[in-house]
This record gives C-alpha cells, structure tokens and sequence, in this order.
C-alpha cells in the first residue's frame, strides 16, 4: 500500500519569523542576566505582553500556539514577584502528573541559577513522599500540583500542615493548559476554584489566576467560568513558526465496498516512517486502539524488516492505564533517542517534552480543531520542517473533511464547554466546602444550586444553622466521597496472577467492558487474559497469553423514564425531556483476529455484568407509521434502521453542543405501554452532564441537521459515516428522520469572548434613590471596598425603595429567609448602609417567588450514590 496514493488533499502552511520586544522595565535585573546567561536576548512580544498585564495585577489568559514559550510567559512575572519577596506563594496546577513533571524540569533552572532562598520549586503530588511534602509545604515557593490534590489535600487541611501559611501568602496560581478543563473535569474544577477562593478569602488572600491555552473559541469564557474572575487575553503569538505540511488520507475501499479501517493505513504508515528514520506521535481515540496498532505493527516490523527486531523495538504505546514508572521509562527513551515513536491516546496532546519530532500521525479526526491543532502542534518544534498526516476514519466529521478540507484551516476553534452549575457535582463540592469552613450568605454567588441542595443536606444531618451560617456535622472526609476525573467512583484493579503485581487501575465502566472473565487485555503491546473478575473486591486477575485475537464485548442497554420534565411536538413526532436510568447488561464477547479482524467465535459470560446509574436524556418519540414500515425490513446483520437513525441524531446533537461523541449515548427502546419506538440520547455520566439538555433545546436543528448529513453524503446506498452501517439501505433511515417532521413519501424500493469592560471606579457615596437605577455599580462598588457579606449581592435581582424601606429581590424563598435572619440581615445592612445617604433606612428581603421542581427524589439518590461509593 502507497500512502501517497491515499492522500487525497496538502496544504503546506509557511514558516514565520519570530517577533521580538526587550525585556520591560519593570523586570527584575538579576532575572534579566538569568535569562540571557541561558541564550535569551530578548523575549517574544506575547511574552513582554503577558509580563505587562501580569505586572498590572491583572488576571490573563495566553492562547499562542503549541511549542510558542507560554511557559515562560507565566513564570516570569512570578520569579520577578518571588526574587522580592521569596515568603510569597505561587500554586502551578498542571491536569496530569506526567505534565508537572515535565515543566519541573524547566522551573528548577530558575532555582539552580538563584538559589534555593530564593527560587524554591517542589512537586506536591500522589507520588510525592511524606518528608518531601513537609519540605515542600514549609519551604517551596513554587508549588507543581493538580487539581486532585488541591481538591483532596490542600483544601480540606487549610488550617493543618503549614497550608494556612501558603493560603496567606498565596500570590499567584497558574492554571496550564486550560482548555482540558472541560466536561465532567471542568466542571468539578470550576467548583474547586469556588472552593479554593473562600479559602483565600479567609485567610485574606487574592491570588491572581495566569492561564494558558491552545486554541479554542472561547478562551476567555473558559477562564471565567472555570476560574471565576475576569482576565485579559493575550493571542498574538510572537515565536517562529516552521513549514508545516499537512496531509489528508483517505482509506481506499476494498471489494464489497468495505473501506479499509483508518487503524490499518495507521499501521503501515508508522512502519513506513520507522524504516526511515523518522520521529512521531501517533494519537489515536482508544487504549484499545493504542494495543492494536502496536502489537500489529511490531509483528510486522518483527517478521518482514531486513533489520529484524530492532526495527519493533523502536515504537512503544502511552496510555492511562501504564504505571508511572512505566510512562517515565518510555518518555526517557524518546527524548534520549531509543524510540522512533509512540502510539498514543490524548494523553501526549498535551505539552510534555519527548524530543524532537518531525511528524504526527492522527488516526481519525480527534474531535475537534483545537485537539487537531493541539496534535499536530507537537512535531517540528526544533525548526525544521514537518509532517502530519490525518488519516480520516468513518464518522460523519471525518467525512466532512473528505470534502470540505479548508474547514480545519479557515474557521474557528470551538467552544470549550463547562457545566459549573451541574446539580450531582454541586452536591458534592457543596458538602466538601462546608467541611472546610462554615457556608455563608456569600456562598450563594458561588453555587447556584445552593438553594436546592442546603435543605437536603439539613434534612439529613449533615449541615445545621447557627447564627446564619451552616456548620458541617456529616463524616470527616466528604472530599474524598467523589473523583474529579470520573463521575464513576467505583475502581477495579488488574493483577498478574503470575507475579501479583498490579497491571492497571480503571473505573467499573471500563472494568465492565475490559477485564471480563475470558477477556484478551492488552498492556504495553503485552496480552494478558482475565481469568477471575472477583466483584466483591473489585479485582480482575489476568495471566500472560500468546493467542492472536483480541476481544470487544456484546451487549444491550435498557432505559426506563423516572421523570419526563418537559416534551413538545415536533412535526409529526414528540422530543421529550427528563430523568432516566441506564442499565447497561454485557453478556457475552467475541473474538477478533489480529490483522484481518476476522471473527474467531463468540463466548457468552457466566454472569451477566450489569451497570446501571441515573442521568439525563432526550428522547424522540417515533411515529407508528414509521415503526410498522422499519420494523417490517429485514437488514442484514444485527443493525436496524432506528440504530442508523440514532447514529445520524446523535452526532447532529454532538455537534450541536459541541460534545465529544463518547459524551453522548445513544439506544432505540421499545415503548412497553404503546408498543411504539423510542430513541433516547442521554449523558454518558451519572446526574448527566448538560449535553442532552443543551440538544433537546436545539431539537428541531439537530434534526434538520441530521437529515442533511445523510442526504448530502455521497455515498450511494449507505455508509458508515452517515448512518453508522454499510448494510443499511441509507434511504429508509433518511425517510424515517424526515417523517420525525413531517408525513413524507416511502421510498420507491429498496436493495437489501468577548473582553470585560472596565469596571467604574465611583469616587462618591451613593444615594438611597439611586439604588434601584445604579444596583449594579453600587454591588461592584462595595466589592472593591472589601466589604464582609457583599458577594451574595449578585443573586439580588432587583431592588425597589418604599418609603424609607429598601426591598432586595432574589429568586426564591430559601435565600429570602436565609437573608432576613437575625445576624445576616444586621450585617447586610450595616454594609450597604455605611456607604448609602440618608443613612438610617430599613432593609428587608423578598422572593421573585421562583418556583422548583420537585427533585427531592432525584437529589436524594445522588446523595446515596456520592456517600456509599
């Protein structure tokens, strides 16, 4: 196979010169000889930009391209602080370990050069030893960790272990790569930056954030949402850029047309550019994925190079799932030269050093441009030219680019999206902020959801009211109760039986899918397979295998409505709107070939693994007419054309959200009341996530949009990128998508950011008058005057004066009465009175009247799931 014969669009983009500025004023001089004695005469103007918004005490995002210094544009307003005043604190948090370890590496030259007096650096994580953190925490300045520890460790101990001194201290906090906050991880983030800023403030402390990110469409957004506070942005990148080629590959399809899967073109591309030398990444979607390609192209490289094993012995995998040491092992070997390349997941998206490379295979679209540009980013970062090669799988985005390739080029990065405000993550950051220190009126601006989730947690003992606060009395570790990365808190560890040594760690849904009893794990191009799944000890245990197939599971989903909230009619069909429970049944497993992928038979299970949870959905009710018509078809196979509608629908509603496709599930269920047809869409995460919500509201364009990726596909019966299966007549799930609208005729016959303004700075005391006119610049304004109790001001949604009586309105009845007790309503207003002439009127609270829906149900067992996990 000749790649070049698959590559079916280039585009070269051209090398820049770099873009220069001296170094500011305001820097250090000491850090400006520092800077030099290590080859740098001047800084890159993003880098003299950042340091100047830095120096104003300004927040500031940067989203230069990959491999550009952003590094350095953070650090040096922080050294420059430091070497002034070294008791002063600095926080980098990093989203993996493997990441502050890499930018350790970089930070300790600082220190070598200064001195450990004045530049300390120290990494604080679950790797770290005890001696070394009381070391850390005494001394470090700069402090390396991530948002696990913060969340599990630094917050909880605030009082305990000399953290009170870094919270007091506590200048600066660096959030890196802040585009991977999003999701289910940012939005359990953005609460603990909630949680994090009431620390602060009580220990009278205002750290300013610096942010980097790559680039997305909504950088300073993210930033808000994510960090809570405002920030400037600096985009223009000042660091040369070298020639870049890029390459789309298309697999060529073979006889019945059966197009040749993107892993196998993967596969001889990667052993094309070992035998010359070259230097890559390749990124793929899965671990599964990532053992695959490995193991099929070592065998290769193993039995046809005229070298022998060498050649094999020039690749290795990187995943979740490798121990630590083995990941350090396999990095050591690509910067020091022992490895051509890595087959990889997203994990080496981000920015870890692992020498130069001169090329990046992607194995299918990864999702979005900011990850493509993320990717690819991470080859010619020495100066020379470089090549990627995107290798289109079969998606409908991947499809799209077949024919409209300027589309990676010429628009705009996406928007990263967050949920902060997501009831099941509220509830538990809410619990492990009252463990921290007493809630306050003021948490009402921080959560949102406060007011649904206070009553619960009273009702169970857990908070009670004193003085207008609320005291924790629940258990004595509630951060613990919940993983940031994952809304599955359940784990399953996989032993060598043979040496008991722990293969990997993974949570119940991938242990579900994986470690099944007669299960083909693969480890570092390793095959392991699962002899024991103890479910009572959560542990897989696996022995080495020689065989040559591999094993994906056989499964069906079962759906059951707890509460339709809202529905409409849309055309001809009904989209409805509510809570639902997943319980997903995996009973059996088949066998698949290595290299041809041939089906080498089907086991069924002992017992039956069952996995079910609570989350949200939206659902399309299909009409009758068109369940009768599709259910009297006879496709070959096990597909059906409700399956090719719900593909179709479900990457519409990715699309549409701006979700990743594993965010979204998707499962035709039969309506048990009405013999009808349902297909339910649904987050992929316990309590859901937004996403099916979000789609719901933009139902009858997601649809729309649905249509028009089937019908303009060109295909000609039907494929997998429009509607998931070569074997499905194409026409019959474009009819019943249509019909979803309005009746149509069957088928003939079938086959077989924007900036934040400044804020105003009023030289004056106001009115009393005034206030319902200027509420806004009065609330801002006792902000800045550090006033206590004045946060909670942004949940007063309008104000009103009566006689000499001014009247707050905020939504509902619980922060009503939560205001107008006895001590909040005193310091209310004693603050808002000292700045407010005549000075001597009354305040009272009154509720808009905001009306809830019931969710007692729904809450209570979210509660039951984060407490007995």
């Amino acid at each position: 196979m000749n790649i070049d014969n698959l590559v079916i669009y280039k585009k070269t983009l051209p090398p820049k010169p770099a873009k220069y500025a001296e170094f500011p004023n305001a820097l250090n001089g000491e850090l400006i000889e520092c800077l030099k004695k290590s080859g740098i005469s001047k800084l890159y103007s993003h880098q003299a930009e950042m340091f100047d918004i830095a120096a104003e005490g300004k927040n500031a995002v940067i989203t230069t391209s990959t491999a550009s210094g952003k590094t350095l544009s953070f650090l040096l307003p922080i050294i420059n602080e430091l070497l002034k005043n070294p008791l002063k604190r600095a926080i980098l948090i990093y989203p993996t370990k493997a990441l502050a370890a890499d930018q350790h590496r970089a930070i300790s030259a600082f220190q070598n050069y200064f001195g450990q007096d004045k530049i300390c650096v120290g990494i604080y994580d679950g790797d770290t030893p005890p001696i070394e953190r009381a070391r850390i925490r005494k001394k470090a300045n700069i402090i390396l960790t991530n948002p696990d520890m913060l969340n599990g460790s630094f917050l909880p101990n605030h009082s305990k272990f000399g953290f009170d001194f870094i919270f007091s201290n506590l200048a600066f906090i660096v959030v890196d790569e802040l585009h991977t906050y999003r999701g289910v991880f940012g939005s359990h983030v953005a609460n603990v930056f909630r949680r994090l800023k009431r620390i602060c403030g009580y220990y009278n402390s205002s750290p300013q954030f610096l942010c980097s990110s790559a680039t997305i469409a909504n950088p300073l957004e993210l930033a808000k949402k994510v960090c809570g506070v405002d920030f400037e942005i600096v985009s223009s990148s000042g660091a040369a850029v070298s020639e870049k080629n890029y390459y789309l590959v298309q697999p060529p399809v073979m006889a019945h047309d059966y197009k040749l899967p993107a892993s196998e073109v993967a596969e001889k591309l990667i052993i094309g550019l070992v035998e010359k030398n070259r230097h890559f990444l390749a990124f793929v979607k899965s671990r599964k994925t990532v053992e695959v390609i490995l193991k099929e192209s070592k065998d290769i490289l193993s039995a046809d190079s005229p070298f022998g094993k060498s050649l094999a012995e020039r690749i290795a995998g990187y995943r979740s799932g490798y121990t630590a040491i083995e990941r350090k092992r396999i990095e050591q070997n690509m910067i020091f030269g022992s490895l051509n390349g890595l087959v990889s997941t997203n994990a080496l998206e981000l920015g870890i050093d692992i020498g130069n490379l001169d090329s990046t295979v992607l194995v299918g679209f990864p999702g979005t441009r900011a990850s493509f540009w993320q990717q690819t980013g991470r080859a010619g970062r020495s100066g020379g030219s470089c090549d990627n090669y995107l290798i289109l799988d079969e998606y409908p985005n991947d499809q799209y680019l077949a024919i409209n390739p300027d589309w990676l080029f010429d628009s705009q990065s996406e928007n990263a999206v967050v949920d902060e405000n997501n009831l099941y993550i509220q509830l538990a950051h809410i619990r492990a902020a009252a463990a921290e220190l007493p809630i306050t009126i003021n948490d009402a601006a921080r959560f949102r959801r406060i007011s649904e989730i206070l009553p619960m947690l009273i009702k169970v003992g857990e908070v009670k009211a004193e003085s207008g606060r609320y005291f924790w009395c629940g258990s004595a570790y509630p951060a613990g109760d919940y993983s940031l990365r994952n809304m599955d808190e359940v784990r399953y560890k996989l032993i060598n039986q043979n040496s008991n040594t722990v293969i990997t760690e993974t949570d119940e849904h991938l242990a579900f899918h994986e470690l099944y009893e007669g299960a083909v794990y693969m480890h570092s191009g390793e095959l392991y397979e699962v002899v024991k799944l103890d479910m009572v000890s959560k542990t897989a245990y696996a022995i080495p295998f020689n065989g040559n197939y591999y094993t994906e599971v056989d499964s069906a989903k079962f759906i059951k409505i707890l509460k339709e909230q809202n529905d409409f009619s849309l055309g001809n069909s009904r989209a409805c709107f509510g809570d639902i429970n997943v319980d997903e049944n995996i009973f059996g497993f088949k066998k698949l070939a290595f290299h041809n992928k041939q089906n080498m038979g089907y086991n069924q299970l002992p017992e039956t693994l069952s996995k079910d949870y609570d989350t949200e959905s939206f659902w399309l009710e299909i009409p009758m007419n068109v369940v009768q018509t599709l259910n009297s078809l006879r496709p070959p196979k096990y597909s059906s054309y409700f399956d090719g509608m719900g593909y179709a629908v479900k990457y519409a509603a990715s699309m549409a959200t701006m979700a990743e496709p594993h965010d979204i599930g998707v499962s035709p269920q039969i309506d048990v009341s009405s013999q009808g047809k349902n297909i339910f869409f649904y987050d992929r995460y316990v309590g859901g996530l937004g996403y099916s919500g979000r789609a719901f509201d933009l139902i009858e364009k997601v649809v729309n949009n649905a249509i028009a990726s089937v019908e303009n596909c060109k295909c000609k019966n039907g494929c997998v990128a429009c509607i998931g299966d070569y074997y499905l007549d194409k026409r019959w799930v474009l009819w019943g998508l249509k019909s979803l609208l309005e009746i149509t005729k069957k088928p003939v016959s079938v086959e077989n950011g924007k900036e934040f303004s400044e804020r105003v700075r009023l030289k004056y005391d106001f009115k009393l008058e005034e206030l319902p006119e200027k509420w806004r610049e009065f609330a801002e304004y006792l902000k800045r005057k550090g006033e206590s109790n004045t946060e909670f001001l942004s949940v007063v949604d309008s104000v009103e004066i009566n006689g000499e009586c001014l009247t707050l309105y905020v939504e509902d009845d619980f922060i009503s009465s939560w205001l107008n007790s006895k001590d909040n309503l005193r310091s209310v207003k004693s603050s808002i009175c000292s700045y407010v002439s005549p000075g001597n009127f009354e305040i009272e609270v009154k509720s808009g009247g905001r009306q809830f829906e019931d969710i007692s149900d729904k809450l209570e067992r979210s509660y039951r799931r984060l407490t007995e996990n």
